[in-house]
């Protein structure tokens, strides 16, 4: 049986197609390398951004640049799904990445935080289809049962981009300039080849014919989510400047208020047409499945984001010397993807795999949270290494949550909307966590400052003209502190520069307590709320 053969016995009805693991992996070969892209693309900037940020003067604005594009490919998310229904995978996939590529083309070129960030709003538009199209595709081929094994090749996709974007970020974060141009463009600019390469995989092997599903575009949805979330997120990022009660802010939840309340009217009308079908929440699973990707989404961003901010802040470590840190984390979450991906194929059960997971982040967030400025770097590693653990059980199983009672006529459509919910947990997780870091660090950090001045041996080493000069512009009137820079660390005597390393573990703690108690709601509701279901084999 030939594999188009293959594919059309499966859409006389609502069962998969019955196609072979030859045939399944041929599909995959294209959409890993695809996914491949999209994960690296978050994992190269990462261990890159402090670099970034300091070049472009903007330390404390880095989050935009991450959230940028968390907001844009959330929002682009849910169409993705109703398109590909409409016109099939293989060109909206493409369309994907290609927008993917020209916002890469473009960061290469920013010249400041702000530009940065809207260019990388570009490049979400793209990413937003990348790996929730993926994830579609290998359930429009496989059973229930056999997604787990098949996902899990994507989340060892993810393992093998963990490893090989830090270190690639760090190298080219670490270059002053390559070919002419500054290193750190070529964080973005390598995405162009890339890109090339995955669209030619993707037009070679994504040929199964596509049935279409009759669909109107919900773009009144779009329209209305938009406008309710944008202001939410735009004053997660801003309100530690604007002030939370400040009358910006006030308007920002007002029109974000207003926004879901008008998404919400407008998808009960659109009925089946909805970018988001409201009807899917009568399905339990689905509704578990799609509220924890939300609460971990946002545990999972602000740890990866606040984690490398330790390593080269307060650690003093590069980029690549912090990228290759993070190996326990990359390690435990690939040994456990391929493990929990086996065992969920073999058994068809996957609740004590997600409540494991949960626990395991939870864990690692307190771990994270006992770091002191002196702690030894295994005691890291040790949160590391629980936070992949928890990673590999918990983000495959919870897809397969919000999947496995899913029709497949709305496939596109849900999984798109998992892949939605994960966003914007992961967009408010770095706005939220980043903000609180920076809101609260410059204080703490001015306190210390005034204490250590009581000791006339602070003193003089402040006097020292090298300290002197590299706390120039950094130290305001009044005992306040400029933190848009930290490259002056780099500057300071060690001595001289204990009280802002104290000052960012203190307001880093604080972060990490607040992402395991988001953690722990998570851990509670897989274990009391899951049901235990034994997945179909049909």
């Amino acid at each position: 049986m030939t594999f188009s053969d293959a594919r059309r016995q499966g859409t006389a009805g609502d069962a998969p197609a019955r196609l072979s693991h030859r045939q399944i992996t041929a599909v995959m070969s294209g959409l890993v390398l695809s996914m491949f892209l999209g994960a690296l693309d978050q994992t190269v900037v990462s261990s890159a951004l402090r670099t970034i940020a300091d070049d472009l003067h903007g330390l404390t604005s880095q989050a935009w640049v991450t959230t940028a594009y968390l907001i844009t490919a959330t929002l682009a998310t849910p169409l993705y799904g109703k398109l590909s229904d409409i016109h099939g995978r293989r060109p909206v996939y493409l369309a994907a990445i290609a927008l993917f590529t020209a916002g890469s083309l473009l960061c290469g070129t920013a010249g400041s935080i702000y530009e940065l960030a809207a260019f990388r709003a570009v490049q979400g538009i793209g990413g937003g289809g990348l790996i929730s199209l993926a994830m579609t595709i290998v359930a429009d081929i496989t059973t229930p049962r056999e997604r787990g094994r098949y996902q899990g090749y994507f989340m060892a996709v993810f393992g093998g981009a963990s490893i090989v974007g830090p270190l690639v970020g760090g190298a080219f974060a670490d270059r002053a300039t390559l070919l002419g141009i500054a290193g750190w463009r070529w964080i973005f600019l390598i995405n162009v080849p890339l890109a090339v390469a995955a669209a030619i995989a993707i037009v070679r092997v994504l040929r199964f014919p596509h049935r279409p599903v009759r669909h109107r575009l919900d773009y009144p949805g779009a329209l209305a989510l938009a406008v309710g979330l944008v202001p939410l997120l735009t004053v997660a990022e801003q309100g530690r400047t604007w002030g939370w009660d400040a009358p910006p802010a006030l308007l920002a939840y007002a029109i974000g208020g207003l926004g879901l309340a008008a998404f919400v009217v407008v998808e009960r009308r659109m009925g089946d047409a909805a970018l988001i079908p409201l009807r899917l929440f009568r399905i339990r699973t689905f509704r578990l499945g799609v509220g924890l990707h939300f609460v971990v989404g946002i545990g999972m961003f602000g740890a990866m984001t606040t984690l490398p901010l330790y390593l080269q802040l307060v650690r003093g470590m590069t980029p690549m010397a912090a990228g290759l840190a993070t190996l326990p984390t990359v390690a435990a979450n690939l040994a456990i993807t391929l493990l929990v991906g086996r065992l969920i194929a073999r058994t068809g059960r996957f609740k004590v795999h997600l409540v494991a997971g949960a626990g395991s982040l939870t864990a690692a967030m307190l771990v994270f949270a006992t770091l002191r400025e002196d702690s030894p770097l295994w005691q890291a590693m040790v949160g590391m290494a629980l936070m992949g653990a928890g990673l590999g059980a918990s983000m495959q199983t919870l897809t397969t949550l919000a999947q496995c009672e899913i029709p497949r006529t709305d496939m596109g459509a849900a999984t798109a909307s998992v892949n939605f919910f994960r966003s914007n947990g992961g967009t408010i997780g770095t706005a939220a966590f980043l903000s609180i870091l920076f809101s609260t660090a410059a204080g703490r950090i001015a306190d210390r400052l005034a204490a250590a001045r009581h000791d006339p041996a602070y003193g003089r080493l402040l006097a020292r003209p090298d300290n002197a000069h590299a706390l120039a512009g950094v130290l305001r009137p009044g005992g306040g502190v400029e933190l848009q820079d930290s490259a002056f660390l780099r500057a300071l005597d060690p001595g001289a520069a204990l009280p802002f390393l104290q000052g960012y573990v203190s307001s880093m703690r604080l972060v990490f307590l607040t992402g395991a108690a988001v953690t722990l709601v998570a851990f509670l509701i897989a274990a009391w709320r899951v049901p235990k279901l034994t997945l179909s084999d049909e």
